[in-house]
Parts: structure tokens; sequence; C-alpha cells
């Protein structure tokens, strides 16, 4: 089906669903959760498929990891359904309640955004994260996932439509594109008379990519150079442990550290030390002209390396004059994603909690947990790196706008 169909059915379906109640909703998405376990034998048989696809055609270790799925992800991924269904009804909200000086009665009421499109990289996970963010949100959706994903994807989208209609739902509120070509992928950006509104989630050039060209008004999300910067006063054990999972714990996602930065004052005892638990782990580095001259295993960046979201066991390490230093170098080449100090000085933890303009900021803590279940949303449709509308991880209220409803008496403008 050409994808403007699929846009064009998916606002038709939004009409109903934006008026369902919030327990058929969280019927749909308990149903989904359930499917997705007894459905996961067709969904890992398909996921095979895909993953020898994508090896035959020399897909990196890293993102080979974000298309692979088994039985305990599939599991996961129905945890995250099921927690979605328990969170609180996010439309049909009052969030204000008075009386304006016409004397008219008026009401501000969260509403769905309406159709949501999203385009997405070789990741399951999120076609059935943005789906479920989606329907328990009263939205409808069009899901264009990377083509190396398709047939994972597709099972997925299947076990949610059969749901759809056991609960008398159009199956249309949710909709995947085929592996259509990118002249059908930019005719879907500039679909302003189906689509509400795109979401973006990848790599920085797909990201750049739709931010550029669509029609389609975009909420950026979260291509992540996210950095550690170690103090003179941090803790050398605790450093190492936050730094080894920021980095190790998954590389291939957007919260993974790209860069750490060390005060210059502890780098000759820091620097070694870190970079022999890197080596430990596998972890490839470049590093500025100081850190190289610390140690044999740090190799000479190139020009853009502070640049580079690698999302791989490939880390940065830069040498910092301070705290306002470090502040500038995840000014300058950061994402304003997700960024760290590791420090026991309180001063300094203000200092760099108030300068630096990301959408989250950790003091002695792990970028890892940028992430809507770490924080309590159930799911995420994304990380917004944007400043409108929604910031950090994009939960339900993300997914809502509002409208007034008035109530009068006759009243009338003088």
């Amino acid at each position: 089906m050409d994808i403007i169909e699929m846009a064009k059915r998916a606002k038709q379906a939004s009409a109903a669903l934006r008026n369902t109640d919030n327990d058929t909703r969280n019927r749909i998405l308990t149903g989904f959760a359930d499917g997705l376990l007894s459905n996961s034998s067709a969904i890992t048989h398909a996921n095979e498929s895909d993953m020898a696809a994508a090896e035959a055609d020399g897909m990196s270790a890293s993102l080979l990891d974000r298309l692979y799925v088994d039985e305990k992800r599939i599991a996961k991924i129905a945890e995250g359904v099921r927690q979605l269904s328990l969170q609180p009804d996010p439309i049909h909200d009052v969030l204000e309640d008075r009386i304006i000086a016409s004397g008219i009665h008026l009401k501000k009421i969260s509403v769905p955004l309406g159709v949501i499109g999203i385009i997405y990289e070789a990741r399951p996970n999120v076609t059935a994260d943005c789906a479920a963010l989606c329907l328990k949100s009263g939205n409808a959706c069009v899901l264009k996932g990377g083509k190396e994903s398709y047939e994972t994807s597709y099972a997925i989208v299947s076990v949610l439509k059969k749901v759809l209609q056991e609960n008398g739902v159009s199956a249309d509120s949710v909709m995947l594109a085929e592996k259509i070509s990118h002249e059908e992928t930019a005719r879907f950006m500039a679909c302003r008379e189906y689509l509400d509104v795109l979401i973006p989630r990848g790599s920085r050039r797909l990201i750049r990519s739709v931010v550029e060209h669509a029609k389609v008004p975009v909420i950026e999300t979260g291509a992540g150079i996210c950095h550690v910067y170690v103090e003179k006063t941090a803790d050398f054990a605790m450093a190492e442990k936050i730094i080894i999972n920021a980095k190790c714990q998954r590389p291939s996602v957007c919260n993974a550290m790209e860069t750490l930065l060390v005060e210059e004052e502890i780098a000759d005892r820091f620097i070694p030390e870190i970079a022999a638990a890197f080596k430990a782990h596998g972890v490839k580095m470049y590093g500025d002209e100081r850190s190289v001259q610390l140690c044999s295993d740090i190799l000479p960046g190139a020009p853009d390396c502070f640049d580079t979201e690698y999302n791989d066991l490939i880390v940065n390490i830069g040498i910092v004059k301070d705290t306002e230093a470090a502040i500038a170098h995840i000014e300058k080449h950061g994402t304003h994603h997700s960024d760290a100090i590791i420090t026991e000085d309180p001063s300094e933890t203000e200092k760099f909690m108030n300068g630096v303009d990301s959408a989250c900021v950790y003091v002695n803590a792990s970028t890892r947990f940028t992430d809507g279940f770490e924080f309590g949303l159930g799911a995420e449709i994304g990380i917004s790196t944007q400043k409108l509308h929604a910031r950090g991880p994009m939960g339900l209220k993300a997914l809502t706008t509002y409208t007034y409803h008035l109530y009068g008496k006759g009243e009338i403008r003088k």
C-alpha cells in the first residue's frame, strides 16, 4: 500500500481513536503484551531472517545488536507495554478550570496530537514501543522503520492489529510502511494533509535529514554525543565504574558516552588507569595531543572525532583545564542529550549542572539512565534534544496537546 494512502487511513482512524476510553486502550495494550509473548516464536523467526540479511549486507556489530531480538528481549518489550497500561490516562485530563473575565467557564483539556509519523532505523523494539505509546495517548501512527528490520516489525504490528480488531478499534490506527524508496519517504515527510507531527529516531544523519527536508512539524530526537567529565575531586573508583557503564553496557544506544573529559590536574594519574580499564573491555580510544602522550594505547583523534557519535566500543578522551572548560567543550561538540560530572565538590556540581544546556545533566551517575523506562514513563517515543513542546525522554504526556472548552450563557464580546 502506498504510504500516503496509509497516512490517509490512519487519519480516518484517529478520529475514533481519540474518543476511546482509557479502559479500552488499556485492554489493547494488555492484549498486545500478551500477544507479544504468545507469538515470540514467530517474532524471533522473522528476526532471524532480518539478521541474516543484515549480516550479509555487512551491518556492524553494534547495529546488529539493535536489530536483534530474542525471547528475553521480547519479554522486556512486553513488560514495557504492560507498564504503559498502568500509567494514568494522558488525555481528557483537565489542565485548567476557571471562569474568565467575561463570565465564560474555561476548561483546558489534554487531547492527542492526532497522527504521528515515526521514522527510525533497524530497531524492532521501537516499533512496539512507539505503537504502544501512540495508542495509549489516543494517537494513530504511521511507522516507517529501517528496511533491515521490516520482517520483525511486521510480525510485531500484526499482533497489535489483531488485538485492535478484537477490541473494536480500527486496525488502521497503526500502519507499518513497507520497504519504501527515498522518493516515497520524501512524500511522506511532506504529507501535512494527514500527518500532524513527525518524530525521527536514529543516527545524527537520519535526524538531520528529516529536520532539513520535512514539511510536517518535527520533534527532533536525540543523536547522542554524550560526555562524562571527571573533576579533580572525583572518587576514582566511582568514576571508573560510571564511565565503563556509560560506554560499555550498551554502546549502540544514544545515551552511551562518546567522550570522556578529564580535568588536567588529575589527568596524569587518572587517564592511564581508565585507559587500562577501557582496554580490558575492548574499547578503542582516540584522544587529544595531551592524552595521547599519557598512554600509548590512546590513538591520535581525527579532526572531527569529538563531533562523532560512534554507537560502538570507541571513545574520545580529552583533557580540559577545569569545569568551565568542560562546559565549553560540551557546548561546542555535544548534542544537548545527556552529560555527566563526577565530583565530590558541591560548588563544581552546581556550576556544571547550571552551565550544561542538555536535556539530562547528571552528577555521579551514568548517562545510560536517560530512558523513559528508567524515568518511570513506561516507555519512550524518543529523547527530545530540542526545547519546544518536549525535552528529554518523551512519554505519554509529550504525545498530547490541549484544547480549550468554553461554556457560556449567552455572552457576547463588547
